[in-house]
Protein backbone atom coordinates (compact mmCIF):
# COMPACT_ATOMS: atom_id res chain seq x y z
CA UNK A 1 0.00 0.00 0.00
CA UNK A 2 1.19 3.51 -1.15
CA UNK A 3 1.17 6.55 1.56
CA UNK A 4 2.32 10.35 0.56
CA UNK A 5 3.20 12.97 2.57
CA UNK A 6 0.11 15.36 3.70
CA UNK A 7 0.24 18.72 1.79
CA UNK A 8 -2.98 20.29 4.04
CA UNK A 9 -4.37 20.38 7.28
CA UNK A 10 -6.18 17.15 9.08
CA UNK A 11 -9.53 18.43 9.83
CA UNK A 12 -12.43 16.25 10.87
CA UNK A 13 -13.68 13.94 14.06
CA UNK A 14 -13.66 10.43 14.11
CA UNK A 15 -15.17 8.14 16.70
CA UNK A 16 -12.69 5.63 17.45
CA UNK A 17 -13.39 2.04 17.67
CA UNK A 18 -14.02 0.42 20.67
CA UNK A 19 -11.31 -0.58 23.50
CA UNK A 20 -9.72 -4.14 22.28
CA UNK A 21 -8.92 -5.04 25.78
CA UNK A 22 -12.21 -4.06 27.26
CA UNK A 23 -14.19 -5.75 24.33
CA UNK A 24 -12.20 -9.01 24.53
CA UNK A 25 -12.81 -9.11 28.58
CA UNK A 26 -16.52 -7.87 28.22
CA UNK A 27 -16.73 -11.33 26.02
CA UNK A 28 -15.28 -13.19 28.32
CA UNK A 29 -16.59 -12.54 31.52
CA UNK A 30 -20.27 -12.29 30.05
CA UNK A 31 -19.53 -15.81 29.07
CA UNK A 32 -18.65 -16.45 33.07
CA UNK A 33 -21.70 -14.54 34.10
CA UNK A 34 -25.12 -15.49 34.63
CA UNK A 35 -27.91 -14.39 32.19
CA UNK A 36 -27.22 -12.01 29.29
CA UNK A 37 -24.72 -9.34 29.14
CA UNK A 38 -24.70 -6.67 26.00
CA UNK A 39 -21.69 -5.27 24.59
CA UNK A 40 -22.16 -2.31 22.88
CA UNK A 41 -19.47 -0.09 20.87
CA UNK A 42 -17.58 -3.67 20.70
CA UNK A 43 -14.29 -3.90 18.52
CA UNK A 44 -15.52 -6.50 15.51
CA UNK A 45 -11.46 -6.59 14.36
CA UNK A 46 -9.73 -10.13 14.57
CA UNK A 47 -8.05 -10.60 17.56
CA UNK A 48 -11.25 -9.80 19.64
CA UNK A 49 -13.49 -12.44 16.93
CA UNK A 50 -11.06 -14.72 17.92
CA UNK A 51 -12.27 -14.50 21.41
CA UNK A 52 -15.97 -14.65 20.41
CA UNK A 53 -14.99 -17.92 18.47
CA UNK A 54 -13.23 -19.93 21.39
CA UNK A 55 -16.37 -19.21 23.30
CA UNK A 56 -18.83 -19.89 20.72
CA UNK A 57 -16.96 -23.44 21.11
CA UNK A 58 -17.62 -23.77 24.29
CA UNK A 59 -20.79 -23.76 24.07
CA UNK A 60 -21.72 -19.88 24.45
CA UNK A 61 -24.66 -18.60 22.86
CA UNK A 62 -23.03 -15.35 21.27
CA UNK A 63 -24.97 -13.12 18.77
CA UNK A 64 -23.14 -10.52 16.56
CA UNK A 65 -25.27 -7.36 15.54
CA UNK A 66 -24.37 -3.92 13.97
CA UNK A 67 -24.40 -2.12 16.46
CA UNK A 68 -23.98 -4.87 19.88
CA UNK A 69 -22.82 -8.16 20.68
CA UNK A 70 -25.01 -10.27 23.16
CA UNK A 71 -23.14 -13.15 25.31
CA UNK A 72 -26.16 -15.28 27.15
CA UNK A 73 -23.82 -16.70 29.98
CA UNK A 74 -24.06 -19.43 32.02
CA UNK A 75 -22.23 -18.56 34.68
CA UNK A 76 -18.66 -19.28 36.45
CA UNK A 77 -19.18 -23.35 35.61
CA UNK A 78 -21.18 -23.27 32.60
CA UNK A 79 -18.62 -24.00 29.96
CA UNK A 80 -18.58 -27.32 28.07
CA UNK A 81 -15.45 -29.15 26.26
CA UNK A 82 -14.82 -28.07 22.84
CA UNK A 83 -14.63 -30.67 20.46
CA UNK A 84 -11.89 -28.92 18.65
CA UNK A 85 -8.66 -27.23 19.15
CA UNK A 86 -9.48 -23.13 20.21
CA UNK A 87 -7.89 -21.18 17.75
CA UNK A 88 -6.60 -17.49 19.14
CA UNK A 89 -5.43 -16.57 15.68
CA UNK A 90 -2.89 -13.74 16.29
CA UNK A 91 -4.32 -12.45 19.57
CA UNK A 92 -2.30 -12.64 22.83
CA UNK A 93 -5.25 -11.40 25.14
CA UNK A 94 -6.83 -14.24 24.31
CA UNK A 95 -4.66 -17.04 24.48
CA UNK A 96 -3.15 -15.73 27.87
CA UNK A 97 -6.39 -15.12 29.63
CA UNK A 98 -8.42 -17.77 28.60
CA UNK A 99 -5.82 -19.91 29.43
CA UNK A 100 -6.18 -18.52 32.99
CA UNK A 101 -10.20 -19.59 32.61
CA UNK A 102 -9.50 -23.34 30.87
CA UNK A 103 -6.95 -24.04 34.07
CA UNK A 104 -9.73 -24.19 36.36
CA UNK A 105 -12.73 -25.90 34.21
CA UNK A 106 -13.08 -29.84 34.72
CA UNK A 107 -12.04 -30.63 30.94
CA UNK A 108 -8.90 -30.80 28.94
CA UNK A 109 -8.83 -28.23 26.21
CA UNK A 110 -5.89 -27.76 23.65
CA UNK A 111 -5.29 -23.83 21.80
CA UNK A 112 -2.61 -23.05 19.44
CA UNK A 113 -2.76 -19.95 16.89
CA UNK A 114 -1.27 -18.34 14.09
CA UNK A 115 2.82 -18.20 13.76
CA UNK A 116 3.24 -15.15 15.76
CA UNK A 117 1.70 -16.21 18.98
CA UNK A 118 3.08 -19.54 18.61
CA UNK A 119 6.29 -17.67 19.19
CA UNK A 120 5.40 -15.72 21.68
CA UNK A 121 6.44 -16.55 25.50
CA UNK A 122 3.61 -18.19 27.48
CA UNK A 123 5.77 -19.44 30.44
CA UNK A 124 4.56 -16.33 32.05
CA UNK A 125 1.53 -17.53 32.31
CA UNK A 126 2.36 -21.43 33.08
CA UNK A 127 4.30 -20.55 36.07
CA UNK A 128 2.03 -19.50 38.29
CA UNK A 129 -0.87 -21.64 36.60
CA UNK A 130 1.41 -24.62 37.70
CA UNK A 131 1.93 -23.15 41.15
CA UNK A 132 -1.74 -22.99 41.66
CA UNK A 133 -1.89 -26.56 40.66
CA UNK A 134 -2.84 -26.28 37.18
CA UNK A 135 -1.87 -28.96 34.30
CA UNK A 136 -0.87 -26.47 31.13
CA UNK A 137 1.75 -27.88 29.19
CA UNK A 138 3.34 -26.39 26.16
CA UNK A 139 3.03 -29.05 23.54
CA UNK A 140 6.40 -28.29 21.32
CA UNK A 141 8.23 -27.80 25.19
CA UNK A 142 9.34 -24.23 24.16
CA UNK A 143 6.94 -22.73 26.65
CA UNK A 144 5.27 -21.63 23.79
CA UNK A 145 1.74 -22.22 21.99
CA UNK A 146 -0.04 -25.11 21.17
CA UNK A 147 -0.37 -25.55 24.86
CA UNK A 148 -2.71 -28.46 26.51
CA UNK A 149 -4.57 -27.49 29.52
CA UNK A 150 -6.14 -30.04 31.72
CA UNK A 151 -8.75 -28.31 34.34
CA UNK A 152 -7.57 -29.06 37.70
CA UNK A 153 -8.73 -27.96 41.14
CA UNK A 154 -6.92 -24.69 41.53
CA UNK A 155 -5.19 -23.21 44.86
CA UNK A 156 -4.72 -19.53 46.21
CA UNK A 157 -1.68 -18.00 45.67
CA UNK A 158 -0.04 -14.47 45.72
CA UNK A 159 2.41 -14.33 42.71
CA UNK A 160 5.22 -11.70 42.56
CA UNK A 161 5.06 -11.55 38.33
CA UNK A 162 8.24 -10.48 37.47
CA UNK A 163 6.64 -8.58 34.71
CA UNK A 164 4.30 -5.22 34.61
CA UNK A 165 1.54 -7.67 32.23
CA UNK A 166 -1.90 -6.83 32.38
CA UNK A 167 -2.10 -10.13 30.56
CA UNK A 168 0.00 -12.23 32.95
CA UNK A 169 -2.10 -10.33 35.55
CA UNK A 170 -5.55 -11.28 34.71
CA UNK A 171 -4.81 -14.60 33.55
CA UNK A 172 -4.08 -15.51 36.99
CA UNK A 173 -6.93 -13.56 38.79
CA UNK A 174 -9.12 -15.26 35.94
CA UNK A 175 -8.08 -18.86 37.81
CA UNK A 176 -8.49 -17.24 40.74
CA UNK A 177 -12.08 -17.13 40.60
CA UNK A 178 -11.94 -21.26 40.63
CA UNK A 179 -9.89 -21.53 43.25
CA UNK A 180 -10.13 -22.63 46.82
CA UNK A 181 -8.70 -19.38 48.99
CA UNK A 182 -8.02 -15.27 47.36
CA UNK A 183 -5.82 -15.50 44.91
CA UNK A 184 -2.89 -12.05 44.64
CA UNK A 185 -1.12 -10.45 41.88
CA UNK A 186 1.73 -8.08 42.71
CA UNK A 187 3.77 -6.59 40.13
CA UNK A 188 6.45 -4.70 39.59
CA UNK A 189 4.30 -1.21 38.21
CA UNK A 190 0.90 -1.36 37.67
CA UNK A 191 0.06 -2.70 34.32
CA UNK A 192 -3.58 -1.39 33.00
CA UNK A 193 -6.80 -2.62 34.91
CA UNK A 194 -9.77 -3.33 32.96
CA UNK A 195 -9.79 -6.83 34.62
CA UNK A 196 -10.31 -5.55 37.87
CA UNK A 197 -12.83 -3.05 37.26
CA UNK A 198 -14.44 -5.22 35.01
CA UNK A 199 -14.92 -8.26 37.49
CA UNK A 200 -16.48 -5.71 39.91
CA UNK A 201 -18.77 -4.46 37.28
CA UNK A 202 -20.11 -8.35 36.89
CA UNK A 203 -20.15 -8.77 40.75
CA UNK A 204 -16.69 -10.82 41.96
CA UNK A 205 -15.23 -9.02 45.04
CA UNK A 206 -11.85 -8.00 43.70
CA UNK A 207 -9.64 -5.46 45.89
CA UNK A 208 -6.48 -3.32 44.22
CA UNK A 209 -3.69 -1.82 46.96
CA UNK A 210 -1.11 -0.59 45.26
CA UNK A 211 0.90 -2.68 42.47
CA UNK A 212 -1.46 -5.15 44.17
CA UNK A 213 -4.82 -7.25 43.14
CA UNK A 214 -6.79 -9.64 45.06
CA UNK A 215 -9.53 -11.70 43.57
CA UNK A 216 -12.20 -13.70 45.95
CA UNK A 217 -12.70 -17.52 45.02
CA UNK A 218 -16.45 -18.65 43.23
CA UNK A 219 -18.00 -15.11 42.92
CA UNK A 220 -21.81 -15.28 41.71
CA UNK A 221 -21.24 -13.28 38.21
CA UNK A 222 -24.32 -11.41 36.74
CA UNK A 223 -24.78 -10.54 32.88
CA UNK A 224 -24.60 -6.90 32.88
CA UNK A 225 -24.46 -3.95 30.05
CA UNK A 226 -20.82 -2.31 29.13
CA UNK A 227 -20.39 0.27 26.92
CA UNK A 228 -16.85 -0.20 25.60
CA UNK A 229 -15.04 2.98 24.93
CA UNK A 230 -12.73 3.96 21.93
CA UNK A 231 -9.34 2.79 22.28
CA UNK A 232 -6.78 5.01 23.45
CA UNK A 233 -4.32 3.09 21.37
CA UNK A 234 -6.44 3.37 18.26
CA UNK A 235 -6.75 7.10 19.25
CA UNK A 236 -2.95 7.28 19.41
CA UNK A 237 -2.02 7.51 15.81
CA UNK A 238 -4.65 10.16 15.01
CA UNK A 239 -3.30 12.18 18.20
CA UNK A 240 0.36 11.98 16.25
CA UNK A 241 -1.38 13.10 13.02
CA UNK A 242 -2.79 16.41 14.47
CA UNK A 243 0.54 16.95 16.22
CA UNK A 244 2.50 16.45 13.53
CA UNK A 245 0.96 18.09 10.46
CA UNK A 246 0.58 21.90 10.49
CA UNK A 247 -2.88 23.34 10.89
CA UNK A 248 -4.49 20.12 12.06
CA UNK A 249 -7.32 20.51 14.33
CA UNK A 250 -8.97 16.92 14.81
CA UNK A 251 -11.35 15.76 17.33
CA UNK A 252 -11.64 12.31 18.88
CA UNK A 253 -14.65 11.40 20.11
CA UNK A 254 -15.67 8.70 23.23
CA UNK A 255 -11.87 7.67 23.60
CA UNK A 256 -10.54 5.36 26.72
CA UNK A 257 -8.84 7.49 29.74
CA UNK A 258 -8.34 4.61 32.23
CA UNK A 259 -5.03 6.25 34.55
CA UNK A 260 -3.35 2.99 33.73
CA UNK A 261 -3.57 3.77 29.90
CA UNK A 262 -2.88 7.23 29.46
CA UNK A 263 0.50 7.76 29.48
CA UNK A 264 0.71 8.55 25.61
CA UNK A 265 -1.25 11.49 26.37
CA UNK A 266 1.28 12.14 29.30
CA UNK A 267 4.10 11.69 27.11
CA UNK A 268 2.93 14.08 24.43
CA UNK A 269 1.80 16.41 26.46
CA UNK A 270 5.31 16.71 28.59
CA UNK A 271 6.51 16.79 24.27
CA UNK A 272 4.22 20.08 24.07
CA UNK A 273 1.39 18.93 22.29
CA UNK A 274 -1.87 21.30 22.46
CA UNK A 275 -5.04 18.73 23.57
CA UNK A 276 -8.08 19.65 24.97
CA UNK A 277 -10.37 17.19 27.16
CA UNK A 278 -13.89 17.62 26.87
CA UNK A 279 -16.87 15.84 28.19
CA UNK A 280 -15.38 13.53 31.06
CA UNK A 281 -17.26 10.68 32.13
CA UNK A 282 -16.61 7.49 33.50
CA UNK A 283 -18.94 4.12 32.88
CA UNK A 284 -18.31 1.06 34.41
CA UNK A 285 -15.16 2.30 36.36
CA UNK A 286 -13.39 3.22 32.62
CA UNK A 287 -12.90 7.01 32.54
CA UNK A 288 -13.54 8.55 28.71
CA UNK A 289 -13.46 12.17 27.26
CA UNK A 290 -13.21 13.37 23.70
CA UNK A 291 -9.93 14.80 22.78
CA UNK A 292 -9.40 17.85 20.64
CA UNK A 293 -5.78 17.92 19.27
CA UNK A 294 -4.11 20.81 17.49
CA UNK A 295 -1.51 20.86 15.32
CA UNK A 296 1.89 21.45 17.64
CA UNK A 297 5.45 21.81 17.78
CA UNK A 298 7.25 18.88 19.84
CA UNK A 299 9.98 18.40 21.36
CA UNK A 300 11.65 15.53 23.37
CA UNK A 301 11.35 14.04 26.28
CA UNK A 302 12.15 10.91 28.22
CA UNK A 303 9.93 7.55 28.85
CA UNK A 304 10.67 5.27 31.13
CA UNK A 305 9.74 3.02 34.27
CA UNK A 306 6.49 2.87 35.67
CA UNK A 307 5.17 4.80 32.92
CA UNK A 308 6.24 2.15 30.54
CA UNK A 309 3.47 -0.11 31.04
CA UNK A 310 0.58 2.38 30.97
CA UNK A 311 2.12 2.89 27.11
CA UNK A 312 3.43 0.29 25.86
CA UNK A 313 1.46 -0.50 23.07
CA UNK A 314 1.48 3.13 21.82
CA UNK A 315 5.34 3.58 21.76
CA UNK A 316 6.09 2.63 18.05
CA UNK A 317 3.68 5.90 16.86
CA UNK A 318 5.57 7.65 19.72
CA UNK A 319 8.81 7.17 18.13
CA UNK A 320 7.32 8.20 15.06
CA UNK A 321 6.15 11.05 16.61
CA UNK A 322 10.24 11.74 18.33
CA UNK A 323 11.63 11.69 15.13
CA UNK A 324 9.63 14.70 13.98
CA UNK A 325 10.46 16.60 17.32
CA UNK A 326 13.15 18.87 18.12
CA UNK A 327 15.97 16.98 20.58
CA UNK A 328 16.12 14.10 21.81
CA UNK A 329 13.65 11.40 22.67
CA UNK A 330 15.30 8.92 25.19
CA UNK A 331 12.94 5.54 25.84
CA UNK A 332 13.86 2.74 28.19
CA UNK A 333 12.75 0.02 29.82
CA UNK A 334 10.60 -1.18 27.33
CA UNK A 335 12.73 -4.49 26.67
CA UNK A 336 8.64 -5.80 26.69
CA UNK A 337 8.14 -4.78 23.28
CA UNK A 338 10.87 -7.73 21.96
CA UNK A 339 8.37 -10.65 22.20
CA UNK A 340 5.04 -8.54 20.43
CA UNK A 341 3.12 -9.91 17.45
CA UNK A 342 7.20 -8.58 16.38
CA UNK A 343 10.03 -7.29 17.73
CA UNK A 344 8.89 -3.42 17.58
CA UNK A 345 11.79 -2.21 18.94
CA UNK A 346 14.28 -3.81 16.34
CA UNK A 347 11.60 -3.13 13.44
CA UNK A 348 11.21 0.54 14.50
CA UNK A 349 14.65 1.23 15.02
CA UNK A 350 15.85 -0.45 11.29
CA UNK A 351 12.56 1.41 9.58
CA UNK A 352 12.72 4.78 11.12
CA UNK A 353 16.91 4.52 10.09
CA UNK A 354 15.31 3.75 6.38
CA UNK A 355 13.48 7.30 6.26
CA UNK A 356 16.31 9.02 7.43
CA UNK A 357 15.75 9.28 11.01
CA UNK A 358 18.74 9.74 13.53
CA UNK A 359 17.75 6.63 16.17
CA UNK A 360 20.20 4.45 17.85
CA UNK A 361 19.11 0.92 19.30
CA UNK A 362 19.58 0.42 23.23
CA UNK A 363 18.68 -3.11 25.19
CA UNK A 364 15.50 -1.82 26.50
CA UNK A 365 14.52 1.10 24.15
CA UNK A 366 16.02 3.71 21.70
CA UNK A 367 17.58 6.91 22.05
CA UNK A 368 16.07 9.22 18.85
CA UNK A 369 17.77 12.57 17.85
CA UNK A 370 14.74 13.82 15.78
CA UNK A 371 14.17 17.06 13.69
CA UNK A 372 15.43 15.96 10.30
CA UNK A 373 13.42 15.51 7.25
CA UNK A 374 11.77 11.96 6.95
CA UNK A 375 12.20 10.52 3.60
CA UNK A 376 9.93 7.88 1.87
CA UNK A 377 10.87 4.05 2.18
CA UNK A 378 9.34 0.55 1.84
CA UNK A 379 8.09 -1.00 4.87
CA UNK A 380 7.73 -4.24 5.83
CA UNK A 381 4.58 -4.64 8.51
CA UNK A 382 6.01 -7.79 9.63
CA UNK A 383 2.40 -8.69 10.10
CA UNK A 384 2.30 -6.40 12.90
CA UNK A 385 -0.72 -3.91 12.95
CA UNK A 386 1.16 -1.12 15.03
CA UNK A 387 3.71 -1.07 12.83
CA UNK A 388 2.15 -1.15 9.73
CA UNK A 389 -0.09 2.16 11.42
CA UNK A 390 2.95 3.60 12.75
CA UNK A 391 4.18 4.25 9.71
CA UNK A 392 1.36 5.30 7.84
CA UNK A 393 1.11 8.12 10.44
CA UNK A 394 4.90 8.59 9.80
CA UNK A 395 4.34 8.87 6.08
CA UNK A 396 2.32 12.20 6.41
CA UNK A 397 5.50 13.97 7.32
CA UNK A 398 7.96 12.11 4.57
CA UNK A 399 8.73 13.64 1.61
CA UNK A 400 7.90 11.16 -1.42
CA UNK A 401 6.60 7.78 -1.15
CA UNK A 402 6.18 5.88 1.35
CA UNK A 403 5.46 1.81 1.12
CA UNK A 404 3.86 -0.54 3.31
CA UNK A 405 4.23 -4.39 2.71
CA UNK A 406 1.75 -6.61 4.36
CA UNK A 407 -0.44 -3.25 5.32
CA UNK A 408 -4.06 -5.13 5.50
CA UNK A 409 -2.66 -6.72 9.35
CA UNK A 410 -4.32 -3.33 10.67
CA UNK A 411 -7.94 -5.69 10.33
CA UNK A 412 -6.54 -7.21 13.83
CA UNK A 413 -7.66 -3.96 15.55
CA UNK A 414 -8.46 -1.30 13.32
CA UNK A 415 -10.26 -2.29 10.35
CA UNK A 416 -11.50 0.94 9.37
CA UNK A 417 -7.82 2.31 9.98
CA UNK A 418 -6.53 3.87 6.47
CA UNK A 419 -10.26 5.14 5.40
CA UNK A 420 -10.36 6.56 8.87
CA UNK A 421 -6.99 8.15 7.84
CA UNK A 422 -8.26 9.29 4.77
CA UNK A 423 -11.25 11.37 5.61
CA UNK A 424 -9.52 13.47 7.45
CA UNK A 425 -7.40 13.96 4.34
CA UNK A 426 -10.20 15.13 2.58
Amino acid sequence: MIFTKCSSPLKGELSIPGDKSISHRAVMFGALSEGLTEITHFLPGADCLSTISCFRKMGIDIQQEENRVLVHGKGLHGLSAPTEILDCGNSGTTTRLISGILAGQTFVTSLTGDASIQKRPMGRIIRPLTMMGGQIASLKGNDCAPLQITGSPLHGIHYQSPVASAQVKSCVLLAGLYADAPTSVTEPALSRNHTELMLRHFGAEVVSQGVTATVSPEPRLLGSSIQVPGDISSAAYFIAAALMVPGSEVLLKNVGVNPTRDGFLKAVLDMGADITFLNRTTQGGEDTADLLVRYSPLHGTTVEGAMIPTLIDEIPVLAVLAACASGTTVIRDAQELKVKESNRLDIMTESLARMGVDITATEDGMIINGGSPLQGAVIDSHLDHRIAMSFAIASLAAEGETEITRAECVDISYPEFYSDLQSLRQ
